[in-house]
């Protein structure tokens, strides 16, 4: 029997992957292990979205090869993004890996531990559109009570600034029959929230059916025994539906929360950027959610410092930010991406600046999402439970205005026992910045 240690990195796509590697992984030769000082092999799934994510990735890749002295490593396998995208340079610069496996091969992780136990030392990539099918089974890798459900693989946007197609491949949905079952897998293993994720979400079923299926997913998925949230994340603007909106208005299980990344508000940015849509459409969608959904829960990304981008086109974007009040931000200085068009533009915008803009931004931000979490106080909010602080002496969880990781908490106190994944309804009594204080009267 071997020990397998996995280290899965960057997005809740790629955990995904790693959870179903893990849950293909064949018991009756490998057990999964939390000790990579005990793994006879090692299993990174990478990422190489942006700069820092392929430096997180390379870093790791060599604090685990250490392991292939320092402990009992037999094999050392990367797999995912960085795997795909630069597959000649890191063999080239980083001998002591023993396998590659691009983006969409980690079903094929049996038989390539298998070969590369054997001596071998292979790459296993498949062609840009290839998407392992029927695979349902997982591995748990966190103890909350949600879990990521990838409703789709690869992106047909083709952003100037972005390399995911190349790396991911075009825009393929999973059939609806298999993310069911998959969902029903999840909700028996312990899920009390479904969080669905893709490259883009909205588009789920064009590639299959001919036109988006979002909306009739989110019914089928609100009928699953043990479901009690389901949460929706990266939803492009110009792909939102009034009957999207409606069905999640209908649905109690759906939250009142949409990702949706904008990635800039001025005109002509938007155009050098390869987005869909400009500041006049972007202004009717979030009016249209806003009307449907009142209570809504607003999050977006944004780039600061694009090619070209000056002072004037920055401050238009301060000026939407400070417009729109959304409810969540999140904003990321320019990455440099080679092979993408954006990385051949001129005018390239200082680090500094790019960072100083992104601060500004969010400085702005932060003073909007402060001033709503004040005006929660003294409401009544669901909150999803997710563990008791007993150095604190009181429970954490989430609102529905909050996905994990990414957004805030609430620490709330009460007299009753609760478990993990409950929901309870808590009533603010304080605001912390990004997070809240409550208790249950």
């Amino acid at each position: 029997m071997y020990n397998i240690f996995f280290a899965s990195l960057g997005c809740d796509k790629n955990l995904v992957d790693t959870e179903k590697m893990m849950g293909l992984l064949n018991r009756d030769k490998y057990a999964l292990t939390e000790d990579e000082s005990e793994a006879d092999v090692i299993i990174i799934n990478t990422c190489a979205f942006i700069l820092d994510a392929k430096q997180e990735s390379i870093e790791t890749i060599l604090e685990l090869a250490a392991m292939k002295i320092e402990g009992r490593c037999k094999a050392l396998i990367v797999s995912g993004c960085l795997a795909q995208r630069y597959r000649e340079e890191i063999r080239k610069e980083i001998p002591e890996i023993d396998a590659l496996v691009g983006t969409n091969a980690y079903d094929k992780i049996n038989e390539t531990i298998d070969e590369v136990l054997e001596g071998l030392s292979p790459d296993v990539m498949q062609e840009s559109g290839y998407m392992p099918a029927g695979l349902l089974s997982r591995v748990r890798s966190g103890m909350g009570p949600f879990r990521y459900l990838k409703i789709a693989e690869g992106c047909d946007k083709h952003c100037t600034y972005c390399a995911i197609p190349s790396m991911r491949g075009p825009y393929h949905s999973v059939p609806m029959e298999e993310l069911i079952e998959e969902a029903t897998m999840l909700a028996s293993d312990g899920a009390t929230e479904l969080i669905l994720v893709a490259q883009e979400t909205t588009l789920y079923g064009m590639d299959l059916y001919g036109e988006k299926r979002l909306p009739e997913l989110l019914h089928k998925l609100a009928k699953i025994d043990g479901i009690e949230w389901i949460r929706l994340m990266y939803c492009y603007p110009e792909e939102i539906t009034e009957e999207l909106l409606y069905a999640m208005r209908d649905e109690p299980k759906v939250c009142h929360y949409l990702d949706l990344p904008i990635q800039h508000a001025d005109d002509e940015i938007l155009r050098r950027m390869g987005r869909r849509t400009d500041q006049r459409q972007l202004r009717e969608v979030i009016g249209k959610i806003r009307e449907v959904l009142p209570d809504i829960s607003l999050r977006t990304t944004l780039i600061s410092g694009f090619p070209g981008e000056t002072q004037n086109q920055h401050e238009t974007c301060l000026a939407f930010v400070k417009e729109m009040k959304f409810d969540r931000l999140g904003v990321f200085p320019y990455s440099e991406e080679e092979g993408t068009p954006a990385a051949e533009f001129p005018d390239k915008v200082a680090e500094e600046e790019r960072v100083a803009r992104a601060d500004a931004i969010m400085k702005t931000s932060e003073a909007v999402i402060f001033e709503k979490n004040q005006a929660l106080i003294g409401r009544e909010i669901p909150v999803l439970v997710e563990g008791y602080l007993p150095e604190d002496g009181c429970y954490v969880g989430r609102t529905y205005r909050d996905a994990p990781d990414i957004d805030g908490l609430i620490f709330f106190e009460s007299e009753k026992e609760w478990l993990t994944s409950d929901i309870v309804r808590v009533t603010i009594t304080e605001a912390l910045g990004y997070d809240l204080k409550g208790d249950i009267k």
